[in-house]
């Protein structure tokens, strides 16, 4: 599985994606919204229960590997020519 991480990290949205995969699985299955996080004690109690859930935890495992996968490449890997990016890449118009 080759993935060009060094590019991954310095892109915001790859970040946002993350977040979210592990977030909204847990606040989904725990039935909270963003708006019951008021504090970093929920938010830490939270994310401690989901580690004890091995239902929850699947569901993370597996959005996160929705989001670190490129849907437009076969297999898990990055395209030959993302592998050569040093940065992010930026559409032209």
């Amino acid at each position: 599985m080759s993935i060009n991480w060094k590019v991954r990290i310095k892109n915001p949205l790859f970040w946002a994606q993350i977040v979210l995969s592990v977030l909204l699985p847990i606040l989904g299955y725990m039935g909270l919204t963003v708006e019951d996080l008021t504090s970093w004690s929920v938010l830490g109690n939270a994310l401690l229960q989901a580690l004890y859930n091995p239902y929850v935890l699947g569901l993370v495992v597996v959005s996160v590997f929705n989001a670190i996968t490129d849907p437009t490449t076969k297999g898990v890997s990055d395209s030959a020519t993302a592998l050569t990016y040093t940065e992010p890449k930026e559409e032209k118009e």
